[in-house]
């Protein structure tokens, strides 16, 4: 099996578990030699706390475990395309690379809309691609909405 296919599937796992608490399913997990070290999901709901994405979730944890606020070497795959403000944390904490599955066009912040990670300005670069289960992990998202519509 492809290694991105194997965490982005732990990936959408952890959205998943997210929906199951009633919260927006997105899911992410960082590896460190290819190896997973952290995973998260949303749980701005739960926690009352706008910033509890996915990507910080998973980024906070991975920093407590390698005891570091630089995560080099490391990849995060996370089921949709990160926005604005967790662009800003892959930057900061020096994340090597992004694979997510879904774009966002609402808010996503790497290919949809502001293109965060190319810009000019930013003192790191994060190689980021598109990766796999783009169908599963956007209808995952588009049931969850759906449902709460009615």
């Amino acid at each position: 099996m492809n290694r991105d296919l194997f965490f982005m599937e732990e990936a959408l796992e952890e959205a998943k578990k997210g929906l199951a608490e009633g919260e927006v399913p997105v899911g992410a997990v960082l590896t460190y030699k290819n190896k997973i070290i952290a995973k998260g999901h949303n749980t701005p709901i739960s926690s009352n706390d706008p910033s509890c994405h996915a990507e910080v979730n998973t980024i906070r944890e991975a920093a407590r475990v390698l005891e570091n606020y630089r995560l080099e070497k490391t990849s995060l795959y996370v089921t949709l395309e990160p926005c604005s403000m967790c662009c800003g944390l892959l930057i900061h904490s020096r994340i090597e690379n992004l694979i997510f599955a879904a774009l966002d066009p609402k808010s996503g912040a790497v290919m949809s809309n502001a293109n965060l990670l190319d810009a000019e300005f930013i003192n790191h670069k994060v190689n980021y691609s598109q990766g796999p289960l783009e169908k599963q992990s956007s209808e995952l998202l588009k049931s969850f909405f759906r449902a709460r519509r009615l």
